[in-house]
């Protein structure tokens, strides 16, 4: 981890997740932005090997970062608002990209599918134990998320990215919660808060037939 990244804390950036959401149980867009700012923060201090996520999280923040400065701006505070002003307002392509090719509703399911994956693998490195190899951790984690949405070159050479990923030790290490045993102990505190932001976002995605926008 270079000097830019050492008052990174993984525990600061997960539990941030808590405040994603409110009582009525409405994914807050803002807060939203700010926690995964801060995953993409811990990947890119892990090596370029997570890059094209990343990246392509990075780009997707932007585009939901000018909705919430637009005119429009008040209809993009929650998930739910977006969802309801969107499909409410014809703004979503259900079929086939068209017309609004960066809209809402398809931007954050993308990134509904990345954080689902993100999420898969930080419960694999805390529920593994000390000799797993974080190359199979991530490759389960991908093909049990974000796999079914690429096509077979990216799947290859992702895998084959995957192989060269530092030691589970070394992951824990990134994390800059102390010892390994530490670490674990943070990510059972603190992955719940993302969980419930996923499963409140799929079932919002669900209810409305979105979650195969394409």
């Amino acid at each position: 981890m270079d000097g830019s990244e050492a008052d990174f804390n993984l525990k600061v950036v997960l539990a941030s997740f808590k405040q994603c959401f409110n009582e009525k149980e409405e994914v807050l867009l803002d807060h939203y932005i700010t926690s995964w700012k801060g995953l993409v923060r811990f990947l890119n201090s892990l090596g370029t090997v997570f890059s094209f996520i990343s990246k392509d999280v990075v780009s997707k923040l932007h585009i939901i970062e000018h909705l919430r400065s637009s005119p429009q701006c008040e209809h993009y505070m929650s998930l739910q608002s977006m969802v309801a002003y969107e499909v409410g307002n014809g703004l979503v392509d259900l079929d086939r990209r068209s017309r609004h090719p960066d809209s809402g509703c398809r931007t954050m399911l993308r990134l509904h599918r990345a954080l689902h994956w993100l999420q898969l693998f930080l419960e694999g490195l805390r529920t593994s134990p000390e000799d797993a190899r974080t190359s199979t951790l991530c490759v389960d984690s991908y093909n049990a998320s974000l796999a079914a949405y690429h096509p077979w070159i990216v799947r290859q050479a992702v895998t084959v990215a995957f192989c060269t990923l530092p030691s589970r030790k070394a992951f824990l290490e990134a994390m800059n919660m102390g010892s390994p045993k530490e670490a674990v102990e943070m990510l059972g505190e603190a992955l719940p808060f993302i969980k419930q932001v996923y499963d409140i976002s799929q079932r919002l995605y669900a209810e409305h037939s979105l979650l195969n926008l394409p």
